[in-house]
Order: C-alpha cells, then sequence, then structure tokens
C-alpha cells in the first residue's frame, strides 16, 4: 500500500474526489473491486482463524502489526466486493495511530462516499463488522 495522506480526513477528501465523479452505485462497486485488486497478496501465514472478520457474506481476513506507534493492516477476500471494501478501509487507517483510528467516525465517511447504499444489506453489514475489527484492533493498542 502507498504511504498515507497526512490524516485520515485528508485521504478521505481523496476518495470522495474519486468517487464523485464516479455517475451511479455500478460504477462505485466497480472502483470498489479495482481498489482490491491493488492489494498486496496476504500471505498464508496470516490467512488463520484468528485473523478472520465475523459478519462478512465473504470470507475476510484481516492482519495487524505495528510500526511504533501506527497500526499496520494486510487483508484479503475471497469475494472481489469485499476484497475491495477491505482495500478501501486500508486506505482510510492503515499506517494511522490507534489513538487518529478511534476518532474517525466512518460511519459518516462511508456515508459521504455513497458506499452503504451502493451495498446490499449484507454486504454493508460485512464492511461495518470490517470497521469494528479495525476499531477493535485500535482499542486494544491505545
Amino acid at each position: 500500500m502507498t504511504e498515507p495522506a497526512d490524516t485520515i480526513d485528508a485521504t478521505l477528501d481523496e476518495l470522495a474526489e474519486d468517487f464523485e465523479v464516479l455517475e451511479d452505485w455500478e460504477q462505485r462497486i466497480a472502483y470498489v473491486i479495482d481498489l482490491g485488486k491493488d492489494l498486496a497478496p496476504l500471505p498464508e501465514v496470516d490467512r488463520i482463524e484468528a485473523n478472520k472478520v465475523p459478519g462478512c457474506a465473504a470470507q475476510v481476513w484481516l492482519a495487524t502489526g505495528r510500526d511504533g506507534d501506527r497500526l499496520t493492516f494486510r487483508a484479503d477476500s475471497d469475494s472481489a466486493i469485499s476484497k475491495g471494501n477491505v482495500a478501501l478501509l486500508l486506505k482510510l487507517y492503515s499506517g494511522r495511530p490507534a489513538d487518529q483510528i478511534l476518532a474517525f467516525d466512518a460511519k459518516a465517511a462511508l456515508d459521504r462516499l455513497g458506499l452503504p447504499q451502493a451495498l446490499t444489506r449484507q454486504r454493508a453489514n460485512g464492511l461495518n463488522a470490517m470497521v469494528g475489527r479495525i476499531r477493535q484492533e485500535a482499542m486494544a493498542a491505545a
């Protein structure tokens, strides 16, 4: 993954600009799927039960590391949409300190992008489960 922008809000602004040019939910989903294609492969050692995100329709693995006071996340999924969703979340969260992660309003951010409205209820629930897992990791690190 690339180095995150200075703040989560700056990264959200960049994503919002990308989403604004997309005319409908189909284009937004295609963009999200493309984000997933850019994820680095998750090593087999990280594809363990402890790294699975419960509540997702597909299998989603989220591995957490630390780089000083910053949390780093690696992820993968067996579904293109879920993989894209987790890639989008990694753009927002990976490389951030726990306090920034916990202070960020993910629901408002995802609503700003129009993502929950573009997903089925089951996929939106999975996206919320991914956010919950990231927040859990940040709370444990704080």
